[in-house]
């Protein structure tokens, strides 16, 4: 089931913060939640792989990986080894993908819900954050999978985990059926996927519509709508914490976007209701009243 919230004030946003619960093995306070943050509640959960190649992906996505592999084996020598690594580099670069990302952070999740290409959009539309829970999904996987969690006291996969725990998609997709999913923990290839705390889901070829799936599979999947009402709230109490596109994209390139967003000047419409001046002509005594 989907819990579907409405936040229309910032108060509420302090539930999605305090994800967290009470390990008392180690006495301290932990969350195995990840989030994705979409800036139009238009949206759907859809990999770049079906947007790009339809109802032809399962058909496509073995050439697509073949050829990013033969070009990306000069600056990756370690991509020809796993699959897994060329779904994750090919992703981090723009490819076409079975990959979905999230985040472990609910701020950076909130940061890309609270982003437009065109600013003038924040008050047109609602967004949403996207919650869901690791633990739960992986309680579904198939039994060899559970186990190489438990032999490797791990709450999520990691490329060598997955490398060892199926020989490649087909056996993947075998695996999984439409009923269960990996949450995949990136190598820290570069300081952005480090600094967006990236996760990503592998999402099977047989799971053809995933908010479906986890409508009928999981109970902890929130789904919070933000108010458009208060998008610019949010996105400037992200910037106060520090929250921004200096942030998640290290670099040049994310100083630059920063700057342009924090610089932005919204369209007189957004900033005030222009009302025009009454010009009937009035009696002193309607004048005396105003």
């Amino acid at each position: 089931m989907i819990h579907v919230v409405r936040v229309t004030e910032l108060d509420q946003l302090m539930d999605i913060f305090s994800d967290q619960g009470y390990r008392e093995d180690i006495d301290r306070n932990r969350c195995l939640y990840v989030y994705r943050g979409m800036s139009n509640t238009s949206f759907t959960l859809e990999t770049s792989l079906e947007r790009n190649c339809k109802d032809k992906k399962d058909i496509l996505e073995r050439s697509i990986l073949r050829n990013f592999k033969k070009y990306a084996i000069i600056d990756d020598p370690e991509i020809e080894k796993s699959i897994w690594r060329q779904m994750i580099v090919g992703q981090h670069h723009g490819l076409p993908t079975r990959l979905l990302d999230w985040s472990y952070s609910s701020l950076v999740a909130l940061h890309f819900a609270t982003s437009e290409a065109d600013m003038d959009q924040m008050n047109e539309h609602d967004c949403m954050v996207w919650r869901i829970d690791i633990k739960e999904l992986h309680r579904m996987l198939p039994e060899k999978y559970q186990k190489l969690i438990e032999e490797t006291k791990s709450t999520v996969f990691s490329v060598k985990m997955m490398t060892k725990a199926c020989s490649g998609i087909e056996q993947y997709d075998e695996d999984m059926q439409d009923k269960s999913m990996v949450v995949l923990e990136p190598p820290s290839i570069d300081s952005r996927i480090v600094n967006q705390y990236s996760f990503f889901s592998v999402v099977p070829a047989k799971i053809l519509n995933l908010e479906d799936f986890l409508n009928r599979y999981t109970d902890h999947t929130y789904k919070y709508i933000i108010d458009k009402s208060i998008r610019w709230r949010v996105r400037d109490m992200l910037d106060q914490l520090n929250i921004n596109e200096r942030i998640v994209y290290p670099g040049l390139d994310g100083i630059s976007r920063w700057i342009a967003r924090h610089y932005f000047v919204k369209g007189q419409d957004i900033c005030y209701k222009w009302k025009p001046m009454d010009t009937t002509p009035k009696t002193f005594d309607q004048l005396s009243q105003n």
